[in-house]
């Protein structure tokens, strides 16, 4: 794969994942990232790499055409994904918050529910691509791009975190709740707004 190629997917990823009317991958993310503190950036690095890994899987499966399923079911699901790790998120106490140990729940939600994020990402990436027989230096790029716009919107949304807890001493909790019912109203409406019903 020519390196001018391999720049031309990794851009699409890069975009993709931080187009503003693509903001439910966006909305995923914060969701996971919405119970770390900036001084917590190894684990959230992990948790946007089991992300990656997860989407990864389906999106070259999907490309590939070995998986096939509706593009109406995916759009349901994936507000769904974000309600539900927005939704665990406002169970858990300020003492949870500070034990990394109450938030392996986290990994397992961003490599299961990515996933289903891999499977919205492949209808885009399904129509760039045509019927290009080799596709997996496309592949590996456009996975590239999308891992740094998200370790992008991750840093953003930690020192926005920071900002606010550290330097302004609101209280870990509400932050969160905060955060997390916002996340989970907006997903609530984006399942509303679905072809699926």
């Amino acid at each position: 794969m020519e390196m001018s190629n391999f720049k031309v997917y990794f851009d699409l990823g890069f975009e993709h994942i931080l187009d503003i009317n693509g903001y439910d991958h966006i909305l995923f993310v914060l969701a996971l990232a919405a119970v770390y503190l900036l001084r917590d950036w190894k684990k959230v690095l992990i948790l946007v790499t089991a992300f990656t890994i997860g989407h990864s899987v389906t999106l070259a499966l999907s490309t590939l055409n070995y998986v096939v399923i509706q593009p109406e079911v995916i759009e349901f699901l994936i507000p769904v994904t974000i309600f539900i790790t927005a939704f665990a998120n406002l169970f858990k106490k300020e003492k949870s918050l500070k034990q990394s140990g109450n938030m392996q729940l986290n990994y397992i939600f961003a490599l299961v529910f990515g996933l289903i994020h891999g499977l919205g990402f492949s209808n885009y990436l399904k129509s760039l691509l045509g019927k290009n027989s080799s596709i997996v230096g496309e592949l590996l790029a456009f996975n590239l791009g999308l891992e740094v716009g998200q370790i992008i919107i991750v840093v953003c949304f930690l020192i926005i975190s920071f900002i606010f807890i550290d330097l302004f001493g609101m209280k870990r909790r509400d932050w969160v709740l905060i955060i997390s019912s916002a996340i989970a109203g907006i997903a609530i409406t984006l399942m509303l707004e679905t072809k699926f019903w």
